[in-house]
C-alpha cells in the first residue's frame, strides 16, 4: 500500500521472519555509529573526508538492508538521507554554515530507531509514513544543491509527485561490459538479490564503475523480481579487469549463471524489462546515484553474441555456480540473547547439581579419597565454565553511556544552556541484562542535572568562580563484585531548604522537620510525587521520574543515593551488582530457616555482650560499634520463626550496610561462604509484597533445602 510519497509496506516478507533479530541488531547498532559521528563532528565542527564516507557508507548499508527485509518506508528513508550525503561527498565545501544537515540527520535517526522499536516490540506493526521527513530531506538536498536559499526547513511541504518519480532508465553506453544474470529457481526477492550483486561488486572490485542496470528499480518495486526472472538481471559496467567483476558475480549469492551479451542483446532485454514493467508504478526513491552518466568515453572489449534475451542460458561460455560470499576467518559472531540466558541456567543447574552431589549427607563419615579428588576438579572446572559465561554476558557500559551525549545535545538548544558531558570508565563491564535496563535511569539522571543542576544564569556561574560553560560527568568504576556509576554536575546544588519546604508542603515527612539530616532531606528528592520545579515542562515537574529511577534500580538489586552541596553541585550515586543470576553470599540459620545475604553488604560479623546493647524509645535495640550507633534487627521476629537462641550472647550479629545506612542483624549462627544461583520466587507468590519484606529470591542448597535471599536495601526500608 502507499500514502503520499512515504511508501508503506505491512508485513515482513516471507521466509525473512528469521532475520528480523539480525536486521535490527546491525541496523541500531550503525545508527548509534551515525550518532555518535554526527555528535563528535558537530562539536568540532569540522566533518573530515572520513566522516562524510563513513555516514555515507551507513546510510547506504541500511538502505540496503532494509530494502532486503522488505521494509521500503525505512528503505526510502535512509535513500534520501544518502542523497544528502552523496551531495556533500562530492562537494565536501557544502558543509559549511550548514546546521540544518544535523537537525535533519538527528531527526531521522530518532524515526527509525523509533520504528525499530515497533517492529521488535509491536505484534500487529503497521508501517508508519514518513512523507513529511522525506519532504524535508529533499528540500535538505535542494538547499546543498544552492536550488533553495535561506528557507526553513521545518516549513517543507511535500515535494510534488513528479519529482519522486524514478527516472528514465539509463542506457548503458556501448563501450561498457554487459553481462545478464539468472539466479536459482525459487530463491525469491530476486530483486533484491540484483541489489546486494551489485553492492557485491562494488565492493569486491576496485574502480569499478556501474553504468546501469536493468531493471532499474530493484529497491522500490517488488514486481521488478518477475522481470528478472523472466529476461535476466543485466548490469553494465566499466573496470580495468573485467574478469574481477566476473569473479564477484560468481561469489555472489544465488547466482545460477551469467553471460556477457552484446549490444543488440541488451539492446532487445531493455525493451523486454520496459514493457514487463510498464504496469507498474514508477519507483517513489529515484535511482540517480547508483547510476552515472554512460556519455564518459571508456576503453571496452567486444562482447560475444548471446541467446535471445527470453531464453535462460544453459552452457554458455562463462558460467558460473552459485558460491558463498567471504572466505576470510570469523573471529566474531551475533549470539541471540536468550541462547546465552538459556545457557546461563543450565551452568546455574550444573552448580547447584554439583554441590548436591558433593555435599550428599550420604557420604557423610566416609573417606573417599578418589572421590574427593575428582570432585576438587570438577569443582574447578565448573568454575572455569561459570566464569567464561559469566564473561560472555559481560558488556561495557560504552552503549548507554555514549547514547547520553544526543540527551545532552537536545537539551543544550532547547534550554540554551552551554554544557559539556565528559564520561569515563566506560570501559567498565557488566551483566547484558543490566545494560537493557540502565539506559531509563541514566537518562533521567542525565536529565536531571540538565534541567535542576546546571544553571540557567551564566552569570550566576562566573559570579561563583565557575566556569561559563556546565560540566555533566557520566562515571564508572568497578568495586568489591558491584559497579558504581556516578552522575554529577557542577549545577546549583541542591537547596535544602526549598526541598523541605515542598516536601512539608507536599504531607512526606514522617518526622518534625527539624529532625531531619542534610542527606535525608536530599533523597527527598527520590520520593514518589516529589518535584521542586513549580513550572512543567517538557523535562520536569510532574513529580515522577525520580523515584521511577530508584524503584528501576531496586529491581536489579541496585541502590541510588544523592550527594550535594549547595552552590557546588550535585552526584547521584548507583550501585548496582555486576551479575544478577549468581552471588557471592554468607548462609545463615535463623531457626530451622536458611537465609543467604550477599557478601557484598557485610561489613562485619561478631559475637556482642550483652552490656553492648542499647535501648532506644522509638527504634528499640541498638548497638553501638565504634562510636556509631546501628539499630538491631532480629530475624526470627521479623520473618515470625521459632528459635532456641534469644539471648544476645548465645546468637551472631551482621553489620550490614546499603545506601550509607546500616543495620545489625541477629542469627542463630553462621553457617559459611558459598556461591548461589539466585531463582525468582514462584508466579503465584507475587500476589505478596515479599520484596517489600526483605526478600529477593531464593537459592537451592547442596542438600536440597531452600535458602532465601535477604534484600538488604528493602530488608533496612522496612525497619
Amino acid at each position: 500500500m502507499r500514502k503520499g510519497n512515504g511508501i508503506l509496506m505491512a508485513k515482513v516478507e516471507p521466509g525473512m521472519e528469521a532475520m528480523v533479530d539480525v536486521y535490527i541488531f546491525e541496523t541500531t547498532a550503525l545508527l548509534e555509529q551515525l550518532d555518535e559521528i554526527l555528535l563528535r563532528t558537530e562539536k568540532a565542527n569540522e566533518f573530515t573526508e572520513e566522516d562524510i564516507n563513513e555516514i555515507f557508507r551507513i546510510m547506504h548499508t541500511v538502505k540496503g538492508s532494509s530494502a532486503m527485509m522488505g521494509f521500503e518506508n525505512l528503505q526510502v528513508l535512509a535513500h534520501k538521507g544518502e542523497d544528502m550525503f552523496f551531495i556533500i561527498r562530492e562537494n565536501p565545501e557544502k558543509m559549511t554554515d550548514v546546521g540544518f544537515v544535523y537537525d535533519l540527520v538527528f531527526q531521522m535517526s530518532d524515526l527509525f530507531k523509533a520504528e525499530i522499536d515497533m517492529i521488535q516490540n509491536d505484534d500487529n506493526y503497521e508501517p508508519t509514513d514518513f512523507s513529511d521527513m522525506l519532504a524535508k530531506l529533499e528540500k535538505g538536498a535542494k538547499m546543498l544543491k544552492g536550488e533553495l536559499d535561506g528557507i526553513d526547513i521545518e516549513e517543507a511541504a511535500a515535494a510534488p509527485e513528479a519529482e519522486a518519480q524514478a527516472a528514465a532508465p539509463v542506457a548503458a553506453a556501448p563501450d561498457c561490459t554487459t553481462v545478464r544474470v539468472f539466479f536459482e529457481d525459487g530463491c525469491k526477492m530476486e530483486n533484491i538479490r540484483a541489489f546486494m550483486l551489485i553492492n557485491n561488486v562494488r565492493e569486491s572490485v576496485d574502480d569499478v564503475e556501474i553504468v546501469s542496470y536493468v531493471p532499474d528499480d530493484i529497491e522500490s518495486n517488488q514486481d521488478s523480481a518477475n522481470v528478472i526472472i523472466d529476461n535476466g538481471f543485466l548490469l553494465s559496467f566499466r573496470a580495468p579487469d573485467p574478469k574481477a567483476v566476473f569473479s564477484a558475480i560468481e561469489n555472489s549469492l544465488n547466482v545460477e549463471s551469467y553471460e556477457v551479451i552484446d549490444a543488440n542483446a541488451r539492446k532487445e532485454a531493455e525493451e523486454a524489462a520496459a514493457a514487463a514493467a510498464a504496469p507498474a508504478p514508477a519507483a517513489s526513491a529515484p535511482a540517480q546515484q547508483e547510476t552515472v552518466s554512460a556519455a564518459e568515453p571508456a576503453a571496452s572489449t567486444p562482447a560475444p553474441a548471446a541467446p535471445k534475451p527470453a531464453e535462460k542460458p544453459k552452457n554458455t561460455e562463462q558460467k558460473a555456480p552459485a558460491a558463498p560470499s567471504g572466505g576470510g576467518k570469523q573471529s566474531l559472531i551475533s549470539v541471540n540473547l536468550q541462547k546465552l540466558d538459556q545457557l546461563h541456567d543450565i551452568v546455574g543447574e550444573i552448580i547447584t547439581t554439583e554441590s548436591m552431589v558433593i555435599s550428599n549427607p550420604e557420604l557423610e563419615g566416609l573417606r573417599l579419597e578418589s572421590f574427593t579428588k575428582s570432585a576438587r576438579e570438577l569443582r574447578k572446572l565448573t568454575a572455569d565454565l561459570q566464569d567464561t559465561v559469566m564473561s560472555i554476558r559481560m558488556v561495557p557500559l560504552t552503549g548507554p553511556f555514549q547514547k547520553m551525549n544526543r540527551i545532552v545535545r537536545d537539551m543544550k538548544v532547547k534550554l540554551n544552556k552551554d554544557v559539556e558531558l565528559v564520561i569515563e570508565g566506560d570501559t567498565t563491564e557488566v551483566d547484558k541484562s543490566i545494560v537493557d535496563n540502565l539506559n531509563d535511569p541514566l537518562m533521567h539522571l542525565v536529565r536531571n542535572c540538565m534541567d535542576h543542576g546546571i544553571e540557567d544564569n551564566v552569570e550566576e556561574r562566573i559570579a561563583r568562580g565557575k566556569p561559563a560553560k556546565g560540566t555533566i560527568k557520566l562515571s564508572a568504576m568497578s568495586s568489591s563484585g558491584e559497579v558504581i556509576i556516578t552522575i554529577s554536575d557542577d549545577g546549583a546544588g541542591i537547596d535544602t531548604d526549598k526541598v523541605l519546604a515542598k516536601a512539608e508542603r507536599s504531607g512526606l515527612l514522617m518526622k518534625p522537620a527539624s529532625e531531619y539530616t542534610e542527606r535525608e532531606i536530599q533523597n527527598m528528592i527520590l520520593l514518589p510525587g516529589f518535584s521542586t520545579n513549580d513550572v512543567v515542562t517538557e523535562y520536569s515537574g510532574r513529580g515522577v521520574g525520580m523515584d521511577v529511577v530508584k524503584s528501576n534500580l531496586s529491581k536489579m538489586g541496585g541502590s541510588l543515593t544523592v550527594e550535594s552541596k549547595k552552590g557546588e553541585g550535585t552526584a547521584f550515586i548507583i550501585k548496582i551488582p555486576l551479575t544478577l543470576a549468581i552471588v557471592d553470599g554468607m548462609e545463615i540459620m535463623v531457626g530451622d530457616a536458611e537465609f543467604t545475604v550477599p557478601i557484598s553488604v557485610i561489613k562485619e560479623s561478631f559475637i556482642v555482650k550483652r552490656e553492648q546493647i542499647l535501648n532506644d524509645t522509638k527504634r528499640g535495640e541498638m548497638i553501638m560499634i565504634r562510636g556509631v550507633c546501628y539499630p538491631m534487627l532480629r530475624l526470627n521476629e521479623k520473618f515470625g520463626l521459632y528459635s532456641e537462641v534469644n539471648d544476645i550472647e548465645d546468637g551472631i550479629v551482621l553489620l550490614i550496610e546499603s545506601e550509607n545506612r546500616g543495620i545489625c542483624l541477629f542469627a542463630d549462627k553462621l553457617i559459611g561462604e558459598q556461591q548461589v544461583v539466585v531463582k525468582p520466587f514462584p508466579k503465584y507468590l507475587s500476589q505478596y509484597d515479599i520484596k517489600g519484606e526483605g526478600l529477593s529470591g531464593c537459592t537451592i542448597m547442596g542438600d536440597g533445602s531452600i535458602s532465601l535471599i535477604i534484600d538488604v536495601n528493602n530488608l533496612i526500608g522496612s525497619h
